[in-house]
C-alpha cells in the first residue's frame, strides 16, 4: 500500500472516530489531494465532511466533481451550509446548479442566498480567513505564509469551531509573540463585533465609522461565520448609490447608461417626463388665475422666470446638500428636523440678500418703487420656500421608504414655481392700484 494510500485510508477511518479531526485534516490538504480523499470516501461519510467543513475549501473541493455528485451532496447537507457554499462559487456555476436541486430545497437556497438590497449579506464576500481554535500558532504561520505567497489578502483571521461558529479573531502582534504551541484559541480576542447578514449598510456604515475596522463579519442566525464586509466594497456601494442618486435626482432611470439602448432611455424616461407636464400645467394653472392682472399690467410677466428661476437653483442647492447628508448617513431621523430649520435659515437670509438686490433692480429698471418691492418679496418668500421644501422633501421620502432621491428635482420645481408665481402675482393683485 502507498503511502498515499494510507494517508486516504487513515482519513477515512477518522471520519467515524473522530469527525472534527478528519475536517481538518481535510482543509490542510491541496484541493487535488482533498479531492482525492473524497472520491475514495463511502457517501455518507463525503455528506459529513461537506456538513462541517469551511465552505470556501468545500466550494473548491466540489469545484472538482460534475454537477449530480454536487447536487447529490447538497440534498443532504444543511441548507444554511449549501448556500454558504454557493456564495463561493462562481455565478454562472451556481445558476447551473440550482437547477439541478429539487424545487424545495432550491427555494430555500435561494430564499437565503437572497437577502435584502443594501443589506450586509448583499455586501458581504464569502472568502475569508478562518482558522479553527485548537489550532498551533506553528500551524497558522505556516499556513499565513503560504497564503502571502498567494497573495490572499488578510485583513482579520477568525477562530472558529468545528461547526464554523464564530468564536474570535486573531490579533497579528499576539500572533507572533504567543509560543509556538499555543492554540488560537488561548490568544484570540474574544470580544468580535460581528452583524447578522439582514444588518442594513446604514448601521454598517456606523460601525466602520465608529470603530475604525477594515472589515466586520457576518454571521447567520446559528452564530456561524458567513462572510466579510469590508471597507472597499462598502465605500464602492455607496459611491454607486451616490451615482444613482444624481440620476434619479433628475427623474433618469439608475440603470440608464450613455449607450443604453433608445427604447429602454424613453422606457424610462417617459413616466418622470409626464409627471413633470402634470406638475407643469399645475404652475400654469397659476398664471392662468391671474391673466387678466398680467393683461392689464404686461410689465408683471418680466419677472415671472426671474423669481422661479432664483427659488429652484436655491431649492437645488438645499435639496443636493441634504440628499449628500442621507448619503453619508451624516443626517437621521433625529436630527431631520435640525436639517430642514438648517436650510430654510440659511435660504432665508440668502433670500433677503437676494431680494434687496432684485428690487433695486426693478425699481431703476421699470422705475417702480412698489414693483421694486413686491418682486423683492417674491423673491424672499419663494427662496424661502425653497430652502424648506429642499430640506424636507428628500427627508419626507426617506421616512416613507421612498428613495430619497426619486425625482425630489421634480417636485421641488413645482413648488418653486407655484409659490413664485403666487406669491408675485398675489402680491401684485393687491397692490395693483399702485402699479
Amino acid at each position: 500500500m502507498s503511502q498515499e494510500e494510507s494517508i486516504f485510508r487513515f482519513i477515512s477511518q477518522m471520519i467515524e472516530a473522530s469527525p472534527e479531526k478528519a475536517i481538518k485534516s481535510i482543509e490542510s490538504l491541496s484541493t487535488q489531494d482533498a479531492v482525492n480523499v473524497v472520491k475514495s470516501l463511502p457517501f455518507s461519510s463525503a455528506v459529513k465532511i461537506f456538513d462541517e467543513v469551511q465552505p470556501k475549501i468545500g466550494a473548491e473541493i466540489l469545484g472538482k466533481f460534475n454537477i449530480e455528485y454536487i447536487s447529490s451532496i447538497f440534498e443532504k447537507v444543511s441548507h444554511e451550509q449549501t448556500a454558504n457554499i454557493f456564495r463561493c462559487f462562481s455565478g454562472e456555476n451556481s445558476r447551473e446548479l440550482l437547477k439541478t436541486l429539487n424545487p424545495q430545497l432550491a427555494s430555500k437556497i435561494a430564499e437565503i442566498l437572497n437577502y435584502p438590497n443594501e443589506s450586509a449579506g448583499r455586501l458581504m464576500q464569502p472568502e475569508f480567513i478562518a482558522f479553527r481554535k485548537d489550532m498551533k500558532v506553528r500551524e497558522v504561520i505556516s499556513q499565513l505564509r503560504n497564503f502571502a505567497k498567494k497573495r490572499v489578502p488578510t485583513s482579520y483571521c477568525y477562530v472558529v469551531d468545528y461547526k464554523n461558529n464564530l468564536l474570535g479573531v486573531l490579533n497579528m502582534r499576539d500572533l507572533v509573540l504567543a509560543g509556538l504551541t499555543q492554540s488560537v484559541e488561548e490568544i484570540m480576542k474574544k470580544d468580535v463585533i460581528k452583524v447578522s447578514p439582514f444588518t442594513d449598510r446604514e448601521q454598517l456604515i456606523n460601525i466602520f465609522t465608529e470603530k475604525h475596522y477594515l472589515a466586520i463579519p457576518v454571521v447567520n442566525d446559528e452564530g456561524k461565520l458567513i462572510g466579510v464586509v469590508n471597507t472597499k466594497g462598502l465605500i464602492e456601494s455607496t459611491e454607486e448609490e451616490a451615482s444613482e442618486d444624481i440620476q434619479i435626482l433628475f427623474g433618469a432611470s439608475a440603470e440608464e447608461r450613455v449607450y443604453s439602448p433608445l427604447f429602454f432611455k424613453v422606457k424610462k424616461r417617459l413616466p418622470w417626463l409626464y409627471i413633470n407636464l402634470v406638475t407643469a400645467f399645475m404652475a400654469g394653472a397659476v398664471v392662468a388665475f391671474f391673466e387678466d392682472l398680467i393683461s392689464r399690467i404686461v410689465v408683471l410677466a418680466v419677472f415671472l422666470p426671474i423669481i422661479a428661476g432664483q427659488g429652484g437653483n436655491a431649492g437645488t442647492q438645499s435639496l443636493s446638500v441634504v440628499i449628500r447628508a442621507l448619503v453619508m448617513r451624516e443626517v437621521k431621523p433625529k436630527t431631520a428636523v435640525k436639517a430642514v430649520i438648517s436650510e430654510t435659515a440659511a435660504n432665508t437670509v440668502s433670500g433677503v440678500l437676494i431680494g434687496v438686490v432684485t428690487a433695486l433692480v426693478a425699481w431703476v429698471w421699470k422705475g417702480s418703487a412698489f414693483l421694486g418691492v413686491i418682486v423683492g418679496m417674491a423673491m424672499i418668500i419663494n427662496m424661502i420656500a425653497a430652502g424648506m421644501f429642499g430640506a424636507f422633501i428628500p427627508l419626507a421620502m426617506k421616512k416613507m421608504g421612498y428613495d430619497p432621491a426619486h425625482a425630489s428635482g421634480i417636485f421641488l420645481t413645482t413648488i418653486t414655481d407655484i409659490v413664485g408665481f403666487f406669491s408675485f402675482l398675489g402680491l401684485a393683485y393687491f397692490f395693483q392700484s399702485h402699479l
